[in-house]
């Protein structure tokens, strides 16, 4: 089978514990599967997302190509939103065939951030269309300063 290999420039320049920082929560997304570079360590698979804040609502936009809805799973702890996936692979090699490329990626990933408001959970809720997961997630009302009458 064929290997793809992913140039890595800053390889040699930068140890993995600095590069791990330069790379924006890279390190969240690794999977268990998928593509491995030329120094042996996993590629991340993407998962890219877009979060809009508006004035009492946070709007997060995934893509997911190729993952089915049931093997999206998203936790909601505080003001941390975790989006896990899973792709599977089928095997789809016939008898006398011989696979010269392949190059789609399978296995879990995850992405995990922090808002700055709590989300309201009870309220929060998930769509997901043409390998799009959209997240319409509430921020809880914060408790406004009280007033106390004197008796």
């Amino acid at each position: 089978m064929t290997k793809v290999s992913i140039y890595d420039p800053f390889a040699d320049v930068f140890p993995t514990l600095f590069r791990s920082l330069l790379n924006d929560g890279a390190a969240e997304q690794r999977g268990s599967g998928g593509q491995s570079g030329g120094n042996g360590a996993q590629q991340a698979v993407p998962m890219r997302v877009d979060v809009s804040e508006g004035e009492r609502v946070y709007t997060v936009r995934a893509d997911l190509p190729g993952v089915p809805k049931d093997a999206i799973h998203v936790d909601i702890d505080g003001n941390r939103v975790t989006i896990r996936a899973e792709l599977k692979r089928e095997a789809e090699q016939k008898d006398g065939e011989r696979i010269l490329r392949s190059e789609r990626y399978y296995g879990a990933f995850a992405r995990s951030f922090a808002l700055t408001d709590e989300i309201d959970e009870d309220q929060a809720s998930a769509k997901f269309d043409n390998g799009v997961l959209e997240l319409s997630l509430p921020k809880k009302a914060v408790a406004g300063a009280k007033r106390l009458s004197i008796q």
